[in-house]
């Protein structure tokens, strides 16, 4: 069985408990604003531009068979609906600036890295974590990863946005220790507006988690302006605490530190004016979780 896997991240310690392996998987069917990692958007592999390693020599317009590639003082642009995603221009790029982001792989050749960490991941109680782009577009893979993880006693962690079918989290579930899912909005509207998709099915994902008892952590991406506000923060609330108070929620800071990777696919940054949250934002934000008797806490 392969997926398309777009990073393995060796020795992680913000996607889980312990040191962890964390495998970001390509596909997500939500275009949130603020994704700090657009490249996974897109279930496919497709061609990055390092625009900060380009020379301009032309190379990759020379290459390309079909002509997709154009030049100009700004760089290099590809169009994208058109490419096949040969790799030609990648394999020709001296500089290593036009890279191939996403790559076939079997669920063994994945295994074969996570396990390298064993004895880490037993010392530390970590484990590995699946993320993404969204991991249940991918349930099938996930769940044989998770699977041989299992067989060997390494902790498996699900991040997910809780979009998919109620097939794919239950199939994905089986073999899951831990669930880190994102809550950005309850009103499907807003959602839909900023997420590019209603949240209904996160909503019935959600309860359907909390039904299987597997322990879990709600994380909320807090941005100014967009779902920051004292009803969107106190509808999350009420709704986690609703199904289980004892379920901790980590408010995620926004940060613009995937901006840059949008010229590298050729796409415009939207939030450019957005600043990540004060302390005193923060803290409000904290303190309307935790009325409602939920333990929280604030992401570095």
């Amino acid at each position: 069985m392969e997926g398309i896997v777009y990073n393995i991240q060796r020795y992680s310690i913000d996607d889980g408990p312990g040191v962890r392996t964390t495998v970001f998987l390509k596909g997500c069917p939500l275009s949130c604003l603020w994704c700090s990692n657009p490249e996974s958007q897109n279930p496919l592999p497709e061609v990055t531009w390092r625009y900060t390693s380009c020379k301009k020599c032309g190379i990759c317009v020379e290459t390309c068979p079909l002509e997709l590639i154009k030049l100009d003082e700004d760089g290099i642009h590809i169009d994208r609906k058109s490419c096949d995603r040969c790799g030609k221009c990648v394999e020709a790029c001296v500089q290593e600036a036009l890279q191939m982001s996403g790559k076939r792989m079997t669920v063994e050749e994945v295994y074969d890295v996570v396990k390298r960490d064993a004895d880490y991941y037993k010392v530390s109680g970590g484990g590995l974590t699946c993320s993404g782009g969204e991991l249940l577009m991918q349930a099938d893979f996930v769940t044989e990863l998770f699977k041989r993880c299992r067989g060997d006693e390494i902790h498996t962690c699900a991040d997910t946005s809780g979009f998919g079918t109620k097939e794919a989290m239950e199939k994905v579930l089986v073999y899951t220790d831990l669930v880190y899912y994102d809550l950005k909005y309850i009103d499907s509207a807003e959602h839909k507006k900023n997420c590019g998709q209603s949240n209904e099915l996160i909503l019935s994902n959600l309860v359907l988690v909390v039904e299987k008892g597997i322990p879990m952590v709600i994380r909320v991406p807090l941005i100014p302006g967009y779902n920051d506000s004292d009803e969107n923060l106190t509808a999350i609330a009420k709704t986690v605490a609703e199904l289980d108070d004892g379920i901790p929620v980590n408010i995620l800071p926004y940060h613009r530190y995937g901006e840059n990777k949008y010229r590298m696919i050729d796409r415009k940054y939207q939030l450019e004016d957005v600043e990540s949250p004060t302390e005193e934002e923060l803290d409000k934000a904290k303190k309307i979780i935790e009325s409602y008797g939920l333990k929280c806490e604030i992401s570095k």
